[in-house]
């Protein structure tokens, strides 16, 4: 019988605080949970955990590989457990920025930005394709420098529960010493959010100090409502369309672009286009800064 890791362990409690969070919600924000919305992130979270099973082997044999070539052989005393969970959240808030900024990878990542609502059960929208686009290779390479392929799935592992409950709007603030250092449910509304001002920030996992050191921070305003989603909503509760949409979108803008830009619609960022007939998360944000500084003259 194989042995459970931090994720099985945590599901249980996924479960009770969904259920704690919907009955709050009935309450304080019964616009937070919609059920088609619900279920469809339920389905999302059911089939990426299939797909991950079937795909684990692959990616753990990858690290294994590269722990056999290995520079050096790190270990597992206390201060290495240390280094690698940091190293690994490094890690992650480069492969989340690039899930962001390369459309390749954001047509992998993008379904876990497409519910309108933000709440626990968002948390388990997680990709089907990420093993496709090769999203994996962010995290791996610390195998070869002498990192336990055990150890560093461990890490993962307890990063994927941490970001659990930062999805959530029943908690407004952390201590602001937690706020300062640890990504929390406000920084990761930001990050959700479709507010012009919002877009493409916050992308740490556990430690929000990554953004404030490479400059992708934004602190969540109260006098802001927060919008979620995407930038063009699905506007649909379709499982394989939810999944898929993107992928199908770059597939469409490669067959019909010019065979010079062909390739950009791959690594170019979402929302580029060869004509300048879209926007992507840059333009929108600068056009929203312009209006901030120079806003239009109302007439009288």
């Amino acid at each position: 019988m194989p042995k459970l890791g931090p994720v099985e362990y945590a599901i249980p409690f996924f479960i009770l605080a969904i259920i704690a969070e919907m009955l709050w919600s009935k309450r304080r924000r019964p616009d937070a949970y919609e059920p088609r919305d619900t279920l469809t992130s339920l389905a999302l979270g059911t089939g990426s955990t299939a797909v991950g099973g079937l795909t684990a082997a692959l990616v753990v044999a990858a690290m294994v590989w590269l722990y056999d070539h290995r520079v050096a052989t790190i270990g597992f005393a206390w201060w290495a457990w240390i280094v690698c969970f940091v190293l690994d959240d490094f890690n992650y808030y480069w492969a989340h920025r690039t899930g962001h900024r390369v459309r390749w990878f954001w047509a992998s990542h993008v379904n876990h930005h497409s519910s309108q609502h933000y709440n626990l059960s968002t948390a388990l929208r997680q990709t089907w394709t990420g093993f496709f686009a090769l999203s994996f290779v962010f995290r791996i390479w610390p195998a070869f420098v002498g990192f336990n392929p055990a150890m560093l799935l461990t890490c993962g592992a307890i990063n994927l529960v941490y970001q659990f409950w930062i999805h959530t709007e029943a908690i407004r603030r952390m201590p602001r010493w937690f706020e300062a250092m640890m990504n929390t449910p406000s920084h990761h509304r930001v990050h959700h959010a479709t507010n012009p001002q919002y877009l493409d920030r916050n992308y740490a996992g556990v430690f929000i100090v990554w953004d404030k050191l490479f400059g992708s921070f934004a602190g969540e305003r109260d006098d802001t409502r927060i919008h979620y989603g995407i930038v063009k909503q699905l506007g649909s509760f379709n499982l394989v369309w939810s999944v898929f949409h993107e992928w199908i979108g770059i597939a469409r803008d490669v067959l019909s672009a010019p065979w010079r830009h062909k390739l950009a619609y791959l690594w170019r960022e979402p929302g580029w286009s060869h004509d300048d007939s879209r926007e992507g998360s840059d333009k929108i944000r600068a056009r929203w800064e312009a209006l901030q500084r120079d806003p239009p003259i109302q007439a009288d």
